[in-house]
């Protein structure tokens, strides 16, 4: 790839404010029989008596669908409602988040070529740097999270693809992402951001210049813990080469959890707000608690990026903390069971709180060591607030933590 960089097209004008195309975008028009709710279309195959129309819409040419595999009515509504609250040029949806982050790095990456990426990403995604794309013969640079310069240092040495993740999962780390994404642009590279912690009511990626977002449906878009599914936005160039990609490889997101994911949809920016506001009370709440060694939450003005998040997430700073726990795991083993409003559970991001450790969630595959080498401690805990009432939380986390 040239170093020159490219011009793309990965945004367009925004003119509603995000609260109202949460709920309008991608169902305006009229549904069958005036129904004011989207069906749910499970024909598997859409029907033509003209071949030439059929062959047009087959082709591209002529707006419809062919085959369930490849697109769906009830889908595209979910996938334009997520691209207009992003911002974004296009859109195209998965059956899981990580079905989303593989298809992409797969299409973008070749033998030979190189991708930037900061250590402590999400654990599957991890695994995809760590144990699946090296044997491509795909060079992976993973770097100091907390290190922008050293991040720069390796764009500098050249790469095809930079990979962020902002705030990281499950250490609530904040990356310059306006700052990087223009270095890499310098080197002719695309910039791929997972936005799923802040979710777009906080943070926009493709407006601070990234070519495409990424999302685990499944957390924050949803909300309701139902519902898998995967989606990327972005340059619509190559929205268009990954979406082939996955309606060759299959990982479709069915028509079932559209409809679920278009649903919560409706409702986040009513949640977000509240799950922003409940974390950053949480949040100061711990840092003054004699049982917890550290909290990490971008709101607050000890965070070390803290600067960096109240620049680049104007929507506010997100419904996911994590704190740390003196003792290791034995003590998480101990506090966690005592929680009575929070699930213990591998998921955030819906309106009941859940809360885990990485040891069994977010990094449940990695060893202890590798944990620790990512700078992940034994003892944290990663808390996603829910809807619930913040003062019934706090009460809740003191009397679990009375058992450290």
């Amino acid at each position: 790839m040239s170093d020159a960089p490219r011009t793309p097209n990965r945004t367009r004008p925004r003119t509603r404010a995000l609260a109202t195309d949460a709920v309008w975008a991608g169902e305006e028009r009229p549904f069958m029989d005036r129904a004011t709710q989207i069906p749910v279309v499970r024909s598997v195959a859409f029907g033509y008596t003209d071949l030439d129309t059929w062959r047009d819409v087959a082709l591209g040419r002529a707006e419809g669908h062919i085959y369930g595999r490849n697109t769906n009515p009830t889908v595209a509504a979910f996938e334009e409602k997520v691209r207009a609250l992003e911002g974004a040029a296009a859109a195209t949806s998965f059956a899981t988040g990580m079905a989303a982050i593989s298809d992409t790095l797969l299409t973008l990456l070749r033998p030979g070529d190189r991708v930037v990426s900061v250590k402590d990403t999400y654990g599957g995604t991890n695994r995809l740097f760590d144990e699946f794309l090296p044997p491509l013969g795909i060079d992976v640079a993973l770097c100091d999270t907390s290190d922008q310069d050293a991040i720069e240092a390796a764009i500098d040495q050249g790469l095809q693809v930079l990979y962020l993740e902002s705030p990281t999962n499950p250490t609530c780390k904040v990356l310059d992402l306006e700052r990087l994404t223009a270095r890499a642009h310098a080197k002719g590279a695309t910039v791929v951001v997972d936005n799923t912690f802040a979710t777009p009511i906080n943070q926009r990626p493709l407006e601070l210049g990234a070519d495409l977002v990424v999302h685990s449906a499944t957390k924050f878009l949803g909300g309701h813990a139902d519902a898998l599914g995967g989606v990327l936005v972005g340059d619509a160039d190559l929205v268009a080469r990954v979406f082939h990609r996955r309606e060759i490889h299959g990982a479709t997101l069915g028509p079932d959890a559209a409809y679920l994911l278009l649903r919560g949809l409706k409702t986040l920016a009513l949640r977000v707000e509240r799950q922003n506001a409940t974390a950053l009370r949480i949040a100061r709440h711990l840092q003054a608690h004699p049982k917890v060694a550290a909290v990490h939450y971008p709101g607050l003005p000890e965070h070390p990026n803290h600067d960096v998040a109240a620049r680049q997430m104007p929507g506010g700073f997100g419904g996911i903390l994590a704190f740390e726990l003196a003792g290791g795991l034995d003590v998480v083993k101990r506090v966690l069971p005592e929680l009575r409003l929070a699930h213990r559970a591998a998921n955030l991001g819906a309106v009941e709180t859940t809360v885990a450790p990485p040891a069994t969630g977010s990094h449940v595959e990695l060893t202890a060591e590798e944990r620790a080498a990512l700078g992940i401690p034994e003892g944290l805990v990663r808390y996603s607030c829910g809807i619930e009432d913040a003062g019934d939380l706090i009460a809740d986390l003191d009397a679990a933590l009375a058992h450290a």
